[in-house]
Order: C-alpha cells, then sequence, then structure tokens
C-alpha cells in the first residue's frame, strides 16, 4: 500500500503564516508612520532655523540707522519697525531691548536688538541681535536660537 501524500499546506498553517505575515506588516507600517513625523519634524526645525538665520544674516547687513525697521517681503518697503514699548514681543519698556515678531509657514519668529547703553541707537557701541524661531514638535512647542554682536561702525564715544 502506498500513501498518497499532497505536498501543500494544511489550513492552520497557512492561517499561521498570514497573521505572521500581518504582524510583520503592520509593525513595518508603523515605523513608516513614525519616520513620517519624524521627517516632518526635521523639516520644520529646518524651517526655523533658515528664517532665525536668515533674520539675524538681514540685520548684520542693514545700514546701521535702518537696524530697527524690517523688510520681511524684500519689496524694499518697510514692513515691521521693532519697539521697546512692552507690548506683542517685548518684554518690557524702555529697557533698551527692541524686539519684533513674524508668523511664516507655522514657525514663529521673534528677534531682539539689544543695545549695550540706553539712549538713540546712534550712540549705543555694540548691540547684540538674537533671532528665536518656534513651531510646533512632537508634543511641545520646540525653539531655535541664533544670536551675534554687531559694532556701530560709527561709534567714537568711551566705553
Amino acid at each position: 500500500m502506498r500513501r498518497h501524500h499532497d505536498g501543500g499546506f494544511s489550513l492552520v498553517e497557512s492561517m499561521v503564516a498570514m497573521s505572521i505575515s500581518m504582524i510583520v506588516v503592520m509593525g513595518g507600517m508603523a515605523a513608516l508612520q513614525v519616520s513620517a513625523r519624524l521627517v516632518q519634524q526635521g523639516v520644520m526645525k529646518t524651517r526655523a532655523l533658515v528664517l532665525a538665520q536668515g533674520r539675524l544674516e538681514a540685520k548684520r547687513s542693514v545700514r546701521w540707522e535702518t537696524l530697527l525697521e524690517d523688510d520681511l517681503d524684500h519689496d524694499g518697503r518697510m514692513d515691521v519697525m521693532m519697539a521697546d514699548d512692552g507690548q506683542g514681543a517685548d518684554v518690557s519698556a524702555g529697557d533698551g531691548i527692541y524686539s519684533a515678531q513674524w508668523e511664516h509657514d507655522g514657525v514663529t519668529l521673534k528677534w531682539t536688538v539689544a543695545m549695550d547703553r540706553l539712549g538713540p541707537l546712534g550712540t549705543a557701541g555694540l548691540v547684540t541681535i538674537r533671532a528665536a524661531a518656534s513651531y510646533p514638535g512632537l508634543g511641545a512647542v520646540r525653539m531655535v536660537e541664533v544670536g551675534t554682536v554687531r559694532a556701530n561702525p560709527a561709534f567714537t564715544g568711551s566705553r
């Protein structure tokens, strides 16, 4: 008597193989979701850093007399005049720290120009320029900050 043995899989073996395959596919889908969120987070961080560095470079390149004015859309007209009035992005009035704020592509950019002495801009010998960009992160608000110091090219006073 010869036994006839089919080379196929039983129903139980097929179900086990399908279950294992589904677990693997679902794990791969979850990994793709996490990586997509991380890529989006990286894009936002890069955008925030570019905006902060761009504002810093704009402040470093303008004439000293126009340091407190900003042309955000580069059309040749002033869009923002920085203020030391304790309102908006400015923390306290009269402290010699001028600030402004701008929202662009989901990033909030705040920048400050802090003079080394109180008074008109022309009397300052140095200013500290800072730009901070905040953006929504994974469950929290994230921030990047850059800064530099700029000297008044016409300053002749004493320290």
